[in-house]
């Protein structure tokens, strides 16, 4: 299958350097990477171009940006010209061409057909490289985006999948962990599909997901024939050392600085810090304690290696080691701030996402909220109400609609949202229960009142208002005391 998150894929895991070139019906775009990410991007498309993504960022006005030929000097490039004639900041024109690389990237994602080439290159113009840009967070992002495409189920259904490497496992959601935990190795992807409640859609953008994060890999390997004699070189009382070590290293591992699991000095220079972690690599990689180890000890020999993997990739370049050591000085409520942070962030998105009906997008937006805050009432009572739209995740709804009454009880709103998702599953008593424990709350809830009175008076149909939606009482809190 020809799609870019594959060719992301390989790039990162092998470690490629080089360039991707696209094309199709005269679009043309090329991208360039090295030492694990994406440095710069070129693209012939209007709507990719400096000029529609400053106006698009609301960085120029319309009457500029409906000028902007008029700007264009020979040997400059529009943005510099623009920072020239004070329109824009040389800030605003960085921040600008950071958005513009991921969006050239991002928006590769939707397509399946076209012309996609990969060509290895050392040297790059240093004056381009300003951005780098994980590859990972491309991959996560651009697949999450993009919509259900039948090539993908095409590609998938070919591979004997099994689980990969855990280094990504925190940028997936509950349901695709839920997923991942179901592939072993041994069932086909059909058997798999079957043996969730998935909806189709959300399995194969999920498994792809899995994939392209080297979460899962595919098994099919060829098989090297081993001769008698070669067979006789692997000494069992090796591979029990091993497992002995690596088990004892698996108890400790969480306790150590990445330049300890490596085992190299703080002050290493990169070429030792490569080497040192393909000697452990090579050392903890699971396919060197062969077939035969228990599942337990498998896990612990997969951790370990994991850790090893993670530890390379924070400290593998100048850049990166400085954000790890700037975050191992960082205390620990800094931390929790900017953990809080994020979650609110993302609520605010998946509040967003919600109101506009996009409830799966919402989804992953929530679903990140509430991991990164385990405490607010206010977060699990919006991804309740968003599960409860997605018909895969409606029973959940029920035991996160609770949680966020457990988180705050006094919260009315919450109570509303339970109700409302009995009524609708066809639980009269149920609803009418929590909508009396709602009214109990607040005697002057009209929402509550108008549902008591429907369960109370079954034949006499009345015409009612929708009083239940998010923030409903807090905007009614509020025009009372203007």
């Amino acid at each position: 299958m020809e799609h870019i998150s594959n060719y992301l894929r390989d790039i990162h895991f092998n470690k490629k350097k080089g360039r991707i070139c696209y094309s199709h019906e005269g679009i043309e775009k090329c991208l360039i990477f090295k030492d694990g990410f994406l440095l710069f991007s070129e693209t012939n498309d209007p709507k990719e171009r400096i000029g529609a993504i400053l106006y698009k960022l609301g960085i120029i006005s319309k009457e500029v940006f409906s000028n902007i030929v008029r700007y264009i000097e020979p040997m400059h490039t529009i943005g510099s010209v623009l920072v020239k004639n004070g329109f824009i900041t040389e800030k605003n024109l960085n921040n600008a061409l950071h958005y513009q690389i991921r969006e050239i990237t991002l928006n590769l994602f939707p397509l399946f057909k076209g012309k996609l080439k990969f060509q290895e290159q050392e040297d790059f113009v240093e004056e381009h490289l300003f951005s780098k840009i994980e590859i990972p967070d491309l991959i996560e992002e651009g697949i999450r985006r993009l919509k259900y495409d039948p090539s993908i189920k095409e590609f998938l259904e070919k591979k004997h999948l099994y689980p990969g490497s855990k280094e990504y496992i925190d940028r997936i959601t509950q349901n695709e962990k839920d997923l991942l935990d179901k592939i072993d190795g041994k069932s086909s992807v059909k058997d798999l599909l079957h043996s969730t409640d998935f909806s189709p859609e959300f399995f194969w953008k999920a498994l792809y997901l899995l994939y392209a994060l080297g979460l899962i890999d595919d098994k099919r390997k060829k098989k090297v024939s081993v001769k008698k004699e070669d067979e006789k070189r692997v000494v069992p009382e090796d591979i029990e050392k091993k497992i002995k070590e690596v088990v004892a290293l698996s108890e400790k591992i969480s306790e150590m600085n990445y330049y300890q699991i490596l085992d190299i000095p703080e002050s290493a220079p990169q070429d030792k810090i490569k080497k040192a972690y393909f000697e452990q690599a090579r050392k903890y990689h699971p396919d060197s304690f062969g077939e035969d180890v228990s599942s337990d000890i498998k896990e612990k020999i997969d951790d370990v290696f994991t850790h090893v993997t993670r530890a390379y990739h924070a400290v593998s370049s100048s850049g990166k080691k400085q954000v790890y050591e700037s975050e191992r000085e960082t205390p620990a409520d800094e931390k929790k701030v900017e953990m809080e942070a994020k979650a609110e962030k993302r609520f605010r998105q998946g509040k967003t996402l919600y109101n506009q009906g996009r409830y799966e997008e919402a989804l992953v937006a929530l679903e990140e909220a509430v991991r990164l805050k385990k405490t607010s009432g206010e977060y699990f009572l919006l991804y309740a109400m968003i599960e409860s739209k997605v018909s895969q995740f409606k029973e959940k709804a029920e035991e996160d609609f609770k949680k966020a009454i457990k988180l705050k009880p006094f919260n009315t709103e919450a109570y509303m949202g339970l109700g409302i998702y009995y009524k609708q599953e066809g639980l009269p008593i149920k609803a009418a229960k929590i909508f009396k424990k709602a009214l109990s709350l607040d005697p002057g809830h009209e929402g509550a009142q108008s549902e008591l009175e429907v369960f109370e008076t079954p034949k006499k149909k009345k015409r009612r208002k929708k009083f239940f939606s998010f923030g409903a009482r807090d905007k009614k809190k509020k025009e009372k005391q203007a």
